[in-house]
């Protein structure tokens, strides 16, 4: 049986995603209004299971939504061989081939990501129509990630290259005129500064004249200009043309409905020829009060029990090791702990139970998927199941800790300090009575409340589990891959590559699609690919 690609239109508008990791920015531009606004020309990554994601899924945008070959959902299934799929489908596989591209910018002569942008865009290159998406790695503007890095680099930190890898941004620019850019990354991009100098002045001024910042470099279109739009809370400005205030720049991703909070710097860029619509168009979000749960995005994912690390795992063992951390509490920390607390771990003694799924897998076969938020965003019935949801596993003193902060969190709507733990949960740590007093860390085990949004899924939940603990004591665990994408609104057809520690990985340095293509919508109206709305 044959399938016909979608078969992109030529009027949509390409995309250039540069350090695009598994293609959260991408996902969402190529969804907008069931992909008939942009299209995703060229995407480029550094990280191979990231690039392998992100080839998958161009692999499954060559065919519209109705038309995916059942050979795709029996591959993510594990049914079928990544070199089964290919075979069966050679030409759609060497399109997504072709645009998913496997490079280290910086590093790749910028000689041949010319002639890479040059070829996927074709003869539309030379009209500049196209939206350049993406951002650089955050490591030297988190605040987290200065943190580490300082004590190593030392005065080397300051002019670390990872600072000044949105060049390769510039570059892009300058060389191809896009109509309009989106560059995103961390909130501590506002505060990260070099030679003592506030780094996000000059990304303003480098990204307003791109040809001009580069020195050493000659640039097709050196003299491009582009007007900055901030999305962020509307902030007072000035009439004197003085830069939008940088928290402006800022979009709270929970502000817009979405389940997360999540605070992320967003740069949009119009090229001048094109500005004047924009001004009318590019309006701050409109905050909105209410905003998706953690429990309306995860209902219908299956239970999991979490695995037990460094002994032997079982369902036996793992519910012997969960009533025995309830017993521990109960019994040890009885005086400490309110009436509540000591009534919900007992209910949670008295009921436990291995979930039918175990510690789940690669796919999980269930019916029942659908979350109560965006529904049809999420579920796609042909996979027939669950993808990317498998637990880790725990040392038994975390799993009394995760126990306790969750049984907490249940009781007093909140996730606990170190402050709020028993003398005998606290770790082994040299810093601990430091946490103790407040200090950073003080939330090490954090547990997400089902009621709100979660906290930001980022990156380091590849390490542990201890910031993002299910809300649920009866399944005694950390999220799976499949629950943090969820969060940060992933189709649940999304399949994640490679290793589960490199799963975690892409997620947690993913655009949130579904804020992506917000962005998107705004973006359209102001290239004029829409009508604008009436005022």
């Amino acid at each position: 049986m044959s399938f016909r690609p979608s078969g992109a239109s030529e009027s949509r508008v390409p995309i250039v995603d540069l350090f695009a990791g598994p293609g959260g920015l991408g996902e969402g531009f190529s969804a907008l209004d069931g992909g008939s606004m942009f299209r995703i020309a060229i995407s480029i990554e550094m990280e191979k299971t990231a690039h392998e994601t992100l080839r998958l899924r161009s692999f499954f945008r060559q065919f519209g939504n109705d038309c995916v070959p059942p050979e795709y959902y029996e591959y993510v299934r594990g049914a079928l061989t990544i070199t089964e799929l290919m075979a069966a489908y050679r030409c759609e596989w060497e399109q997504a081939e072709a645009e998913a591209w496997l490079a280290e910018l910086g590093v790749e002569e910028h000689a041949r990501v010319r002639e890479r942008v040059d070829r996927a865009l074709g003869a539309e290159q030379n009209m500049g129509d196209t939206v350049l998406v993406g951002g650089p790695p955050c490591q030297a503007y988190s605040l987290a990630g200065r943190s580490r890095m300082r004590p190593v680099l030392g005065a080397d930190f300051e002019s670390d290259s990872r600072h000044f890898l949105y060049r390769e941004y510039l570059k892009l620019l300058a060389d191809h005129a896009p109509s309009a850019f989106v560059l995103e990354n961390v909130k501590g991009m506002l505060s990260s500064t070099s030679d003592g100098k506030q780094i996000f002045d000059r990304i303003q001024t480098d990204l307003r004249y791109p040809g001009k910042a580069l020195d050493d470099f000659h640039p097709r279109n050196s003299d491009v200009e582009y007007e900055l739009f901030p999305l962020g809370s509307a902030l007072p400005q000035t009439n004197s043309g003085s830069d939008p205030p940088a928290e402006s720049f800022v979009l709270r991703a929970e502000e817009l409905g979405l389940p997360q909070a999540r605070h992320r710097v967003i740069i949009v860029g119009i090229r001048s020829d094109r500005a004047e619509r924009a001004r009318a168009v590019l309006m701050p979000f409109t905050k909105l009060t209410e905003c998706a749960s953690l429990d309306d995005v995860l209902a219908g994912l299956p239970p999991l029990r979490s695995g037990l690390s460094r002994t032997t795992d079982s369902d036996h063992a793992w519910e012997d090791a969960v009533q025995a951390s309830a017993d521990r509490l109960l019994k040890n920390t009885k005086a400490a702990l309110p009436r509540p607390m000591r009534q919900e771990l007992a209910h949670v003694r008295a009921e436990l139970k291995t979930p039918l799924n175990g510690r789940g897998g690669r796919f999980v076969s269930t019916t029942q998927v659908s979350p109560r938020y965006e529904p049809s965003w999420f579920v796609d019935s042909k996979i027939g199941g669950v993808l990317n949801h498998e637990s880790r596993g725990h040392m038994r003193d975390d799993l009394t800790r995760y126990l306790f902060a969750a049984v907490f969190g249940r009781v007093e709507g909140r996730s606990p300090t170190l402050g709020d733990f028993p003398d005998v949960l606290l770790p082994q740590h040299q810093n601990v009575r430091t946490a103790l007093t407040g200090s950073l860390f003080s939330d090490r085990f954090r547990v997400q409340l089902h009621n709100r949004p979660s906290t930001t899924i980022t990156s380091h939940i590849s390490k542990d589990g201890h910031y993002y603990i299910h809300p649920d004591p009866r399944q005694c665990r950390s999220l799976t891959v499949r629950e943090a994408a969820r969060l940060q609104t992933f189709p649940d057809n999304y399949f994640f590559e490679g290793p589960r520690t490199k799963q975690y990985v892409q997620v947690g340095n993913a655009v949130p699609p579904l804020l992506a293509r917000r962005i998107a919508g705004v973006l359209a109206e102001a290239l004029g690919l829409v009508p604008r709305e009436p005022t």
